[in-house]
């Protein structure tokens, strides 16, 4: 599970980012409204931890919510006044939780939304593709695809029909994707192709030169 922190304040973001990190998700962190954008824009988040504030502001909400309606909102925020959380609720936001935080609260809410939140599950067709369970199904048979290659297929399924580049993949799926080549991303392309495409004859990603892939599912191979 990914979660987006956004909080302007340095220290507190980093003390809510190592407490969810030992807990076994994987959070990003920005500091203000345009880095808020530039993730949500590049990766996919189950839930979006947004600290209100003045370069927060509430407006971020229904952005959020347009852009990726399954993605989880659950404000922070250090007003105290009821019509606040009204506004937050108004807006889209999940659930509300007070400053100062209380971690093991705060662990229990995230927990509760991504347990009721809207399900990942991808169905097109007769192709299905479970996020959370790491799990392809076509036409009622599972196919054996895991790992990177499985993050990446997700992805682009996540965008169908639009061109996703090479540094856009590495960004949402590589923890330090400065690390590694984009060749990393032509090898799971080639195992998707290898052991989906191939043996079910479909295509579900095809190559846009010099730009990037998309998938295009269902296309069938002529």
């Amino acid at each position: 599970m990914r979660i987006l922190i956004i909080e302007e304040d340095v220290s507190l973001g980093k003390i809510i980012s190592e407490t969810l990190i030992n807990e076994g998700y994987q959070a990003d962190i920005a500091e203000n409204s345009g880095d808020a954008k530039y993730y949500l824009d590049i990766r996919t988040y189950d839930l979006v931890l947004l600290s209100l504030s003045q370069n927060n502001t509430i407006d971020l909400i229904p952005n959020i919510k347009t852009n990726a309606n399954k993605t989880s909102v659950i404000v922070l925020s250090e007003n105290t006044e009821k019509a606040h959380e009204i506004d937050a609720l108004k807006s889209g936001a999940d659930d509300f939780i007070r400053k100062p935080l209380d971690y093991d609260i705060l662990l229990v809410r995230i927990e509760a939304k991504l347990r009721r939140g809207i399900s990942n599950i991808i169905e097109i067709d007769e192709l299905i593709i479970n996020p959370e369970e790491e799990k392809i199904i076509y036409q009622g048979e599972e196919i054996e695809l895991k790992g990177k290659p499985f993050e990446v297929l997700t992805h682009l399924a996540m965008h169908k029909d639009q061109i996703v580049s090479k540094e856009q993949l590495l960004d949402a799926i590589w923890e330090e994707p400065e690390l590694v080549t984009p060749n990393v991303i032509e090898v799971a392309i080639n195992q998707i192709r290898q052991k989906m495409d191939k043996p079910l004859n479909i295509t579900t990603i095809e190559t846009v030169r010099r730009r990037g892939y998309r998938f295009c599912f269902p296309k069938e191979i002529s």
